[in-house]
């Protein structure tokens, strides 16, 4: 039941594209561009929020005390190298100083988020926009990406830019999309792999329903399953949990193979997957994941110098000389320590690097303010306070008695979020008792996102990570809006009813986000005002 139910097509599947309208003049034109106009409509919304003002505060946000300079480093020798004390300072002062220094620095996170970060600071510098401007960019163009994949989803235009329209007023994308932080980025990759998975569902679905004998087709390389796990690849490269994600996604694709093929009149689908599409669709997903992660290390793998005082990567040579592996064991499963000279040495290097990774994030337990336990992530239990400011009367506008208070807080919206609660439960009724593969599909990258959170909830993790989650909580929202509205051929009542019940919802969540909008972007508000917007102490 589980698997068919992951992979079984809907009993009557919506059409992958809308029907054409009525052709002539502006109405043809209209037509034929109606699957683009909407979701970049959209977008444009979403970028104007996102950019508006994006160099404020002028100040490193959370994190942005790490990676901001990291990227910088990357941009400039190649390799994150040490800062002092006082670089925040000397960065956003009055002349700008920038302290780098070429000795080495360790590193929690692979190098390709801060990579992309350092596309925007080559353009602007080393300033709050410039760091801020490559996550904007990447939080607008998934707005768009989530319109189209809704529309292919969903077989809905409607439905697609209702999900982007959803997640462009999420108050959690919205705050990770005007910060340098790496899970933006993350999210984008991701969100970008399952679109690629789609599509080459689609297009393998066609070359099935086109073969004679389900069991004999060779389906070889497919170019998009390619580009959805360089895609999963480049968001493994930027936080180590997208390889969970990564797995979830790859079971995701061979179970469509394995549905599609039966329903291609395959007798054996599994054998004929196995012998036929194995070796490729591993290739596909994981190879080329690997050669992008790997990749991603380059400008670690080619600077030279001694790592110790200046000139390489940490630890970067800390093979030469030694013939054998670090650790000495893997998740307490001893390692053989023989010879391994004829792996190169930068290579047997940035195993022990990532051996030194793996041991500080697995073991990262210092207490923090605001860490939670991913038990209240979907239901906003916890948020992240990014920047807090208060504001004496007289100054910057504060026209209160009582005094001002400016704030960043990673809170996902409300309204949107509890409500996604309601969605993930009828998808999950849709899945099991409908067979329903699109409900399936979104529930698969839940799984792959949410879940693996579950098995760290000793260590320091905060809620602001859910937001590569994002994108699936509006699509799963946006599937129960359309459940609401009901079948095209259902009666113009029901659709009316439907219609009010849906756009009920959506008004709220805009209405919602509205609200807590000077809570994302730290306006200066009366302290009155921002006690009002703490709906739970555990907010504060």
């Amino acid at each position: 039941m589980t698997q068919a139910a992951l992979t079984h097509p809907p009993a009557a599947p919506a059409p992958s594209t809308p029907a054409p309208a009525p052709r002539g003049g502006l109405v043809r034109w209209a037509a034929d561009r109606s699957g683009w106009l909407g979701p970049i409509g959209v977008a444009l919304f979403a970028g104007l929020l996102r950019f508006w003002n994006l160099g404020y505060p002028r100040a490193f946000v959370f994190d942005e005390t790490y990676y901001p300079k990291d990227s910088w480093s990357l941009l400039r020798q190649g390799y994150e190298g040490t800062w002092p004390d006082h670089a925040n300072a000397d960065i956003l002062g009055h002349p700008q100083s920038i302290p780098l220094s070429s000795a080495p620095e360790f590193i929690a996170h692979p190098p390709l988020g801060k990579w992309v970060m350092a596309i925007g600071e080559q353009l602007f510098g080393l300033t709050p926009f410039g760091w801020r401007f490559m996550t904007a960019l990447l939080g607008t163009v998934a707005v768009l990406m989530l319109a189209r994949i809704g529309r292919r989803l969903l077989g809905s235009t409607l439905l697609g830019c209702t999900a982007a329209l959803l997640m462009s007023v999420d108050g959690l994308q919205l705050v990770m999309s005007r910060v340098g932080l790496l899970d933006g980025i993350q999210m984008f990759f991701v969100l970008a792999s399952f679109g690629s998975l789609l599509i080459d569902r689609d297009h393998v679905r066609a070359r099935l329903a086109a073969a004679v004998d389900g069991d004999r087709v060779r389906l070889g390389w497919r170019p998009w399953r390619i580009a959805a796990g360089v895609f999963v690849g480049a968001a493994c490269a930027v936080k180590w949990n997208g390889a969970m994600i990564l797995a979830a996604f790859g079971i995701l694709t061979v179970l469509w193979d394995q549905s599609g093929r039966r329903g291609a009149g395959a007798r054996r689908p599994w054998r004929s997957m196995l012998r036929r599409d194995a070796v490729p669709a591993f290739l596909a997903m994981v190879g080329s994941a690997f050669v992008v992660y790997v990749g991603s290390w380059s400008g670690w793998l080619a600077t030279g110098g001694t790592g110790a005082d200046g000139g390489g990567g940490y630890d970067r040579h800390w093979a030469d000389g030694r013939a054998g592996l670090s650790p000495d064991s893997v998740l307490g499963i001893p390692l053989p320590q023989v010879s391994m000279s004829w792996v190169p040495a930068p290579l047997r290097s940035l195993w022990h690097y990532h051996a030194q990774m793996y041991d500080f994030n697995t073991g990262l337990s210092t207490p923090h303010t605001y860490q939670s336990n991913p038990f209240s992530w979907l239901v906003d239990g916890r948020p992240v306070s990014m920047y807090w400011e208060q504001i004496p009367d007289g100054q910057r506008g504060c026209t209160s008695s009582g005094g001002c208070a400016a704030q960043i807080l990673g809170l996902g919206t409300p309204f949107l979020w509890w409500t996604a609660c309601f969605a993930l439960v009828y998808l999950l009724w849709r899945w099991f008792f409908r067979r329903d593969w699109r409900s399936g599909a979104v529930l698969c990258a839940v799984a792959g996102i949410y879940l693996p959170w579950f098995q760290y909830q000793e260590r320091t993790i905060f809620s602001f990570y859910m937001v590569v989650l994002v994108p699936f909580l509006c699509l799963a929202v946006a599937q129960m809006l359309g459940a609401m509205l009901g079948p095209a051929g259902c009666s113009p009542e029901r659709r009316r009813i439907g219609a009010i019940g849906a756009g009920a919802i959506v008004l709220a969540i805009v209405g919602c986000f509205a609200f807590f909008y000077p809570l994302y972007t730290a306006e200066v508000i009366p302290m009155s005002s921002w006690q009002d917007r703490m709906w739970f102490t555990s907010w504060i």
